[in-house]
């Protein structure tokens, strides 16, 4: 889950952008794109009250799927605009900000949780004991053992996401900087993640196997099959290095995306938690060679509007709390819900019990973004680019984004 939102969509290195009017800017502050803090909120409470079993919520985990094309965008586009600036990408300092935005957070969890075992290891099935569930989430494997060992991790679970983040993120910097060293434009590359996106959905497809009661497919936690909602992402950064594109996006077209994205997410979740017809989400190839996708095409149309104008919707999910809670708390919370729902849940019943769990879950990660995330984000700073400390031309900006 990145959590780094960057300043604007990259910018050609040629050609000059659109100007556009201050009314129709997204709505910023600070360097960030505030509704995408917001729609990091909303995508963070989905999977909470999904593994929560709140009523009208089974469709909730889509939210993970916001948060992989989210990703891709975002790690793109700083790649991106590092290479604009400087002319290559720094792979090395690049994954020593990974790792100093993300792993402290990891190891604290995975700290607590292994020492508290006793009390949340048989929380969600799991199959393996405190070490191990602990080697597995550090290592980021989580994804592969339940793709191929079919091995669950009970409070260390959500963990498999991330680790499909960490890997597409060891593999995707090089192919960028060799494709871009070699010459391609941009757009060219955008069409390649466009093609992989495409493989990616009929892999799936071709490659499912219903599994047992209702369990959820190997395919879905394949760093192949399930690479499309971050491949779309990316190709939504690269085609916004495309003046044509940012035009597009700047006009009617951003505007309509914005609320077909979002009621698009909405109505496929809403879809998810009635069930498909005769059969539950999981039994069925087209849910991940089709179905799945759309929410991942739904998420680019979303993010790739309210990066390029201003809207009602972009306007409501910039509300300051709702901005602030998913910058500051949403990665932390998607680490530690599930321990705090293995602790607290046995005690707590009824829906004002899971309303209390997820307080109690948010409180515990606020504290953890001060007390673990904010120290070692001071260090990040340090190996960020120094590039990026400088002032932007305003000839090169476009939609504020």
């Amino acid at each position: 889950m990145a959590t780094t939102t960057p300043i604007k969509p990259v910018t050609a290195p040629t050609r000059p952008a659109r100007d556009i009017s201050k009314h129709d800017k997204a709505p910023a502050k600070g360097g960030r794109v505030l509704p995408l803090d917001g729609l990091r909120a909303l995508a963070i409470l989905g999977v909470v009250l999904y593994h929560l079993h709140v009523p009208g919520m089974k469709g909730g985990f889509v939210g993970v799927n916001v948060f992989f094309v989210l990703s891709g965008y975002l790690i793109t586009s700083l790649l991106l605009e590092e290479h604009r600036r400087e002319a290559t990408i720094r792979l090395g300092r690049f994954w020593v900000r990974r790792i100093l935005r993300l792993y402290p957070s990891l190891v604290a969890v995975v700290v607590v949780a292994a020492a508290l075992w006793f009390l949340v290891g048989d929380y969600g099935y799991s199959d393996v004991g405190a070490g191990s569930g602990a080697l597995i989430a550090l290592t980021y494997t989580g994804n592969f053992m339940r793709a191929f060992a079919h091995v669950s991790q009970g409070v260390f679970a959500p963990g498999w996401s991330l680790a499909m983040e960490e890997q597409f993120y060891l593999i995707w910097p090089p192919i960028l900087l060799l494709l871009l060293s070699k010459g391609l434009r941009r757009k060219v590359i955008a069409w390649i993640g466009a093609a992989a996106v495409i493989a990616s959905c009929v892999f799936s497809a071709v490659l499912y196997d219903t599994p047992s009661g209702i369990a959820t497919p190997d395919i879905y936690f394949s760093p192949v099959s399930n690479v499309a909602p971050l491949m779309m992402g990316c190709v939504l950064a690269l085609a916004l290095t495309h003046e044509r594109a940012r035009t597009f996006f700047a006009g009617w077209f951003g505007a309509v995306a914005s609320w077909v994205g979002f009621l698009g997410v909405v109505t496929i979740a809403a879809m998810m938690n009635d069930g498909l017809p005769g059969e539950g989400w999981q039994q069925t190839a087209t849910t991940f060679g089709f179905t799945l996708p759309l929410v991942g095409l739904a998420s680019a149309l979303l993010i790739g509007g309210m990066v390029s104008r201003r809207s009602p919707l972009s306007i409501a999910l910039s509300w300051k709390p709702m901005a602030w809670f998913g910058r500051n708390v949403s990665y932390s919370l998607y680490l530690w819900h599930m321990v705090v729902i293995a602790l607290v849940e046995p005690y707590v019943h009824g829906l004002w019990g899971k309303f209390a769990l997820v307080v109690a879950a948010s409180l515990v990660a606020i504290g953890s973004h001060f007390a673990v995330e904010k120290p070692f984000l001071r260090i990040k700073k340090r190996f960020e680019p120094a590039s990026w400390s400088q002032p932007v031309k305003r000839e090169a900006v476009t939609a504020d984004a």
